[in-house]
Order: structure tokens, then sequence, then C-alpha cells
């Protein structure tokens, strides 16, 4: 077996544990150094997701050794999907107790949903320039909210007492809602945390992908190149580029029973 077939082997069952049965077909972009490999859903026939993101690297022990460390949680990619839906409605309350709805931001230039949360690593690690960013960009005209749908019986750090002292602590300028009922992490179909959507002023879907390619542990600064490239074409009335590479993070922590279908079990 080839190095970069023993790799992908092992990252399929690192992404998808014992749910992987077969892999038939697998398209993968080169590695030439740190990357991620785009896996999709028919070389994985019983992977929850429609697309898995995997962090690797040319040096295969390396690689498997962060996989091991990183465990399930740590490599489940994005859904694909499709640009140009409109935004999914829906009402959620702030870490204030305050009702928010999709209809407050009628008039923003554009619209950025991050799915998120408190308690995972990818989130921590760019949290901080995801503050810097909105910083940013709020000011130019963009709505910019946090939603974290995490199930908080079985993770209690990710409770509404714990986002709210989480948006003190970092100066988090956005609102930060929770979907205790997790129906609106169904409607946009979000899979990780974090887990961008952008949305163009018409709230048609124009980017969803990653924020940049930081991730725990490789070493690259957390800059937010591809979400602020991805803001900069819709501020200015044009679409982001279609390479969109799929943001990474722990999975959503669907409360037992309530997995949606394209979480299949």
């Amino acid at each position: 077996m080839s190095r970069r077939t023993s790799l992908i082997a092992v990252l399929l069952l690192a992404a998808c544990g014992p749910k992987v049965q077969s892999m038939t077909k697998v398209e993968l972009d080169p590695l030439p150094g740190d990357h991620e490999v785009k896996v999709f859903a028919d070389a994985l026939p019983q992977c929850p997701y429609e697309e898995v993101g995997i962090i690797a690297s040319k040096d295969l022990d390396a690689t498997l050794d962060r996989a091991r460390k990183m465990g399930a949680d740590g490599v489940i990619g994005t859904v694909l999907a499709e640009e140009g839906r409109p935004a999914p409605d829906f009402t959620l309350p702030d870490t204030a107790g305050a009702a928010v709805s999709l209809s407050d931001f009628t008039d923003a230039a554009a619209f950025l949903v991050i799915f998120m949360c408190n308690h995972c690593p990818f989130v921590k690690h760019i949290l901080s320039g995801l503050v810097d960013l909105s910083r940013d960009y709020m000011p130019k005209g963009v709505a910019i909210v946090g939603i974290n749908s995490n199930d908080v019986s079985s993770y209690p750090d990710d409770s509404p007492e714990n986002m709210a002292r989480v948006k003190a602590e970092t100066g988090m300028p956005f609102t930060y809602l929770y979907d205790a009922a997790q129906d609106v992490a169904k409607l946009y179909r979000a899979a990780c945390t974090p887990d961008f959507f952008l949305f163009d002023r018409e709230k048609r879907l124009a980017y969803r992908g990653q924020m940049d390619g930081s991730r725990p542990g490789n070493d690259i600064p957390v800059t937010g190149a591809d979400l602020r490239a991805a803001l900069d074409a819709v501020l200015q009335g044009k679409a982001p580029s279609t390479d969109q590479k799929p943001s990474l993070g722990c999975n959503i922590k669907w409360i037992e029973g309530n997995e949606p279908d394209y979480f299949k079990s």
C-alpha cells in the first residue's frame, strides 16, 4: 500500500470512525505540504457528511499522530452548500435573552452567520482573529451573528451563561445566539464549529468556506484571509471565488435522536 493510500485510509477512519466500511473513489488536491484533503460522498458510503475536510501533510507519521490526537471531532468538514440559496429565517435569543431574527438585518450590505460554540478548540483558535475581522467589517455594513447549536446538557461549557461570559471576555462585537432546539442548524445544514455562511445584500448564499488555512497545531497565522476576500467581493457586488475550501472543526453536538438527515447514523 502506498504512503498516500495509507494516509487516505487512516484519515477516513479518523474522520468517520466505524461508519466507514469501504472506499471506492477519492478525489484529492495535491499535497505539497500541510493541506486539506477533500473527500466526497461517493468515497464514503456510510460517512455522515457529503464532504469531509481533513488536515493532512506529506509527513505521514505526523499527520496520523495529529489525527489520533484530534479524534473524530477534529476532522469534520463542512457539508457542500448550494450558492445562491436564500438565508433561512430564524428567531433566536441572544446572550441577554432578547429575540433576534433574520428580518433584523434587512438593510445589511452582507450577512455572515457563524455556527460556533465555546469549548471547541478550532473556535478558540480563531476567535481573536474573528473578533478582529468583525470589528473591521461591521462598520462597513456587514451584519454578523454567531449561533451556538450544541447540546448543552452534554457540553455544559456551551451553556447560555457561558456564552455570555465568552462574549464579555473576548469583546465579541457581534450577536451570539442560542439554538437550543437545533432547528436553525438543520435549516442551514451546519456541520461543524466554526462553520461560515456568507450571504449577499439579497440574503443569497455567496460563500461557504473556511476563515483561513490556520488550524490548531499547523503554525499558520490566523489572518481571516479567505473570509475577508469573500467579504470584500460581496461588498463590491461581486461573486466570491468559487475555490472555496471547507471549514474544519468539531462536529455540532446533536441531541441524541435529533441528528439531521445529513448526519446519518
